[in-house]
């Protein structure tokens, strides 16, 4: 459980997403392997350049005080960054190697939480990140991360 609990202050309130609401809004529901499948669906949405991805919040992903846990949230923004990296460095594995979260409010069943994030700086072999996963336009999570650039190309399942 993280330092945010049933007491703190929740995200905003937004009509409860549906996948009808979200398809029409543009999001795509993807069925991914690994660990990302687990904790899923995951929701793709390209916005400009980028990609925004997204979870439909449900009760597996609660902690034991009624929010949705931390580390789901974590593995959200670490998959999104991971992902946008990876774009960003020619479609080449990226391994997190530094990932720093900040829990600022907490995030309920039935919200959809929306993940974004944009690379700060990348050389040869780090890509600089930060990111926010947020609920009706408010960051529930910030973050920043490091992730070292794998050499050669990826098995990463393509976002879109």
């Amino acid at each position: 459980m993280t330092a945010m609990d049933a007491q703190a202050a929740p995200a905003p309130s937004a009509a409860p997403a549906t996948a009808e609401t979200l398809a029409a809004a543009g999001w795509r529901q993807r069925q991914l392997p690994g660990f990302i499948g687990l904790v899923g669906p995951l929701w793709t949405r390209k916005e400009e350049a980028v990609w925004a991805y997204g979870l439909l919040a449900a009760v597996a992903h609660l902690n034991p005080a009624g929010v949705v846990h931390g580390g789901l949230l974590t593995s959200l923004m670490d998959h999104a960054l991971s992902a946008i990296a990876w774009e960003a460095v020619g479609r080449r594995a990226c391994l997190t190697v530094q990932l720093d979260t900040h829990f600022i409010a907490s995030a309920r069943e039935g919200q959809f939480l929306e993940a974004r994030g944009r690379v700060v700086r990348a050389t040869s072999s780090l890509v600089f990140m930060q990111g926010q996963v947020s609920v009706a336009g408010a960051d529930v999570v910030t973050a920043s991360a490091i992730l070292k650039v794998v050499a050669g190309p990826s098995g990463h399942v393509e976002p879109g």
